[in-house]
């Protein structure tokens, strides 16, 4: 018979990694839901770019708080292509390319 004694528990955090994900639908019109997990108080922003480059919009620019958080793009103003979102912190960088359809 096997018995042991409980001495410690030590909480995990829930979010233990930084995590930036497809988002959906993909390829979308004329609206695409960006999810993203941070693991930590954190500084971040999420941006969208055009295939050359240039900053089109920025969808958050605040200090977030740990854990799930999602962002709505509208492409309605902009014409159908390839665009690039990229979320920033001091400690991470993820970009990842979209398509919208018109």
């Amino acid at each position: 018979i096997y018995s042991a004694i409980l001495t410690d528990i030590k909480k995990q955090p829930e979010f233990l990694d930084f995590f930036l994900s497809q988002n959906y639908p993909n390829p979308f019109n004329p609206e695409t839901i960006i999810n993203f997990t941070i693991p930590m108080r954190a500084e971040a922003t999420l941006k969208i770019f055009d295939v050359l480059g240039r900053e089109i919009e920025v969808l958050l620019n605040e200090i977030i708080q740990p854990g799930k958080h999602s962002a709505k793009f509208n492409g309605d103003k902009y014409s159908s292509g390839i665009y690039y979102y990229q979320l920033r912190t001091e400690s991470f960088i993820k970009t990842m390319k979209m398509i919208l359809i018109k």
